[in-house]
Order: C-alpha cells, then sequence, then structure tokens
C-alpha cells in the first residue's frame, strides 16, 4: 500500500513521526509524576513543554484523561511506557554490566538516557535522528543546564542515509562491542531500509554486541483500519496527524527470524510477560489486539 511518506522527507519534534516522539516523551513525564511515580525521568517534562504542542502539555498537566479509553487515559498508558522503557533501559544496564562501553541509541527522537542511566565511565553513548530532532533536544538540554552521565555524541542524520559513514567519522569504533536500540522505530522504515539497518548493524559490531528492538508479529498490525482508529483516538485529543500517514506498510522481514539468520542469538519478551513482572494487569482491550502479540527482543551476536 502507499503511504503518506515520501523520500528524502524530514521533520522537527513538532511534526510528522517527530511529533509521535513528543508523545511518547509525553507518556515517560505522565509515568514520572507523583510519589509513586513509575519512571524517573525529570527531563521528559521540560522537552515536551519546550517543543510547544498543546495537547501533550494538557496531557502532562492532567487535563485530558480520557478514562473509557485503553489507549490515552493516564493510567493505562503509564503502565504502557513503563513497560517500554523498563525493557530498553535494563538493556543498556545489563550491557555495562558485562563491559560493553559503546552504545548507539537509533532514531534517539526525545530520549533522555545517555542524561539519565548511570553510565559507567568511560562509556561513549551516540544518539543518531534527524538533524532537526537533534538539534532541538542538544540545545533544550543544555539551556536546562542538564549534562549527560556519559560521553554524548550525536550524530545528526536520517536513518535511509549513509548513517554508518556518519556514525564511523563521529569516532565510533568497530572493533569495541556495542549496544544497540531500534525502540518503536521499525514501522517508520520502508522495509528495505529496515533489513539495509540491521545489515548495517551486524557489519559494525563485534563479537559480543547487543542490539534491542520490538517485534510485532501481525502482518496487519497497520491495517488502513487500524491506523484509521487510531487517528481518530488521536484526533479526539486535538493531535492532527493522520497515522497512515506516518507508517511504511507492505511485507518486509520478521525481524526476529532476520536477526537469527544474520548470526545473533535472539530472545523474545512477550510483553505480557514483562506486564507481569512489572507488576501490571494486561491490558485486554482493542489496541492490545491491534499489535498482537508484542514482543520485546534482546539479540547479541555470537
Amino acid at each position: 500500500m502507499e503511504s503518506g511518506r515520501t523520500e528524502g522527507d524530514s521533520w522537527g519534534p513538532a511534526s510528522s513521526v517527530g511529533a509521535t516522539a513528543t508523545m511518547v516523551a509525553a507518556s515517560r513525564a505522565v509515568a514520572s509524576q507523583g510519589p509513586d511515580a513509575l519512571l524517573d525521568d525529570p527531563l521528559a517534562d521540560p522537552l515536551v513543554r519546550a517543543v510547544g504542542l498543546e495537547p501533550f502539555i494538557r496531557i502532562v498537566d492532567g487535563q485530558v484523561d480520557f478514562e473509557d479509553d485503553p489507549l490515552f487515559n493516564r493510567k493505562a498508558r503509564a503502565e504502557q511506557i513503563t513497560v517500554r522503557t523498563r525493557f530498553f533501559d535494563d538493556f543498556f544496564t545489563g550491557a555495562t554490566e558485562d563491559g560493553v562501553r559503546q552504545a548507539v541509541i537509533l532514531a534517539s527522537g526525545l530520549d533522555t538516557r545517555a542524561y539519565r542511566l548511570r553510565w559507567p565511565a568511560g562509556t561513549v553513548v551516540y544518539e543518531i535522528d534527524q538533524p532537526q530532532v537533534i538539534g532541538f533536544k542538544t540545545d533544550t538540554l543544555a539551556g536546562l543546564g542538564a549534562a549527560p552521565t556519559a560521553e554524548r555524541r550525536a550524530i545528526a542524520i536520517d536513518l535511509r542515509g549513509d548513517w554508518p559513514a556518519a556514525l564511523r567519522e563521529g569516532g565510533f569504533d568497530v572493533t569495541r562491542p556495542t549496544a544497540w536500540s531500534a525502540e518503536g522505530l521499525l514501522p517508520y522504515l520502508p522495509p528495505e531500509a529496515q533489513d539495509r539497518l540491521f545489515d548495517n548493524i551486524t557489519a559494525l559490531s563485534a563479537p559480543g554486541s547487543r542490539v534491542a528492538t520490538e517485534h510485532v508479529p501481525d502482518p496487519n498490525a497497520f491495517s488502513d483500519e487500524r491506523l484509521q482508529r487510531i487517528s481518530e483516538r488521536w484526533q479526539r485529543f486535538g493531535f492532527d496527524l493522520n497515522a497512515a500517514d506516518l507508517f511504511y506498510r507492505g511485507e518486509r522481514n520478521v525481524v526476529v527470524d532476520y536477526l537469527r539468520t544474520h548470526g545473533w542469538q535472539v530472545t523474545t519478551h512477550p510483553a505480557r510477560e514483562l506486564f507481569a513482572q512489572n507488576g501490571f494487569e494486561f491490558p485486554e482491550d482493542e489496541m492490545s489486539a491491534t499489535f498482537g502479540e508484542l514482543s520485546y527482543v534482546a539479540a547479541t551476536l555470537a
């Protein structure tokens, strides 16, 4: 099917794909609120406010809470983003505990791990994203007086471009094991670009490198009907964007199988199990059915 995306399109944190990153940051900000906060991401709130999209500021301020909606009520959204965030946090923490001192956050968006995780001394964290997104986050956090907790190197480039060359130019060491994350990224890439992404990760990875991502087994997860329902929910609270314009659809390789055939030892963590491990009840609702049995994936290069 045709996508609303075009080759070479770009965005900042207030438009297109970038606005979805701001939506995720708003969810992290909500999950970080209150005495019983589920997350500790103090930078998410000021980043969302700096972007300036009113619907997300209203969500952070508690002015929007669709209690009857499994996607946008605050409790369900906070638990969902907590499961996702803790998984990737634990992935990086576990890698550094095993001696990995080089990390790459692909499509980093408004991710703040380079500023809030306790990285061991000598760790270098690379963040790759669109130039407008990288520039906005770097300048905003500097203005807030936030300092990275590792050596942060920002690589401003589209992942559909020659990002491996830009990464090497930024000092990336192909001889050192690396922890890679591709969080909330794959549907925004054309199918062939998804393959190139993992081909490049494999080519750049020394033995012992790790990668974390997500796996949605349902090939119809992004059907016209389902994306229309997502768009209606977005528009319900003032987010004027069509989901069908953001995702690249069509047949693509299954990420779990692709990694295994390229030398990675893969472990899948079903979302249902991670909800239980975090003490949450898995939401048996339409949105859960939309994405099928989503799993979080961690793999190690043998």
